[in-house]
């Protein structure tokens, strides 16, 4: 998929797909063991659909895409 059509969303809709709290994403974040937002505007950020999807297919095994690229 192009980078161009890759679908930003925003915390409500990662927290509906995932079922984890507020803290919980944040907590995970901190942690490396879910994916960091991105920025869309000054005061806006939202999640790539595709990191919370892979995140969703395998949240134990989940890396970052630079990390998980590495052999």
């Amino acid at each position: 998929m192009s980078n161009a059509a890759e679908r930003i969303i925003r915390l409500r809709t990662v927290l509906d797909r995932t079922g984890l709290s507020r803290s919980t994403v944040y907590r995970k974040i901190a942690e490396g063991t879910f994916p960091r937002q991105v920025r869309i505007s000054e005061y806006c950020s939202g999640w790539r659909e595709s990191a919370i999807n892979r995140w969703i297919e395998d949240p134990v095994g989940w890396r970052p895409e630079a990390e998980a690229k590495r052999p």
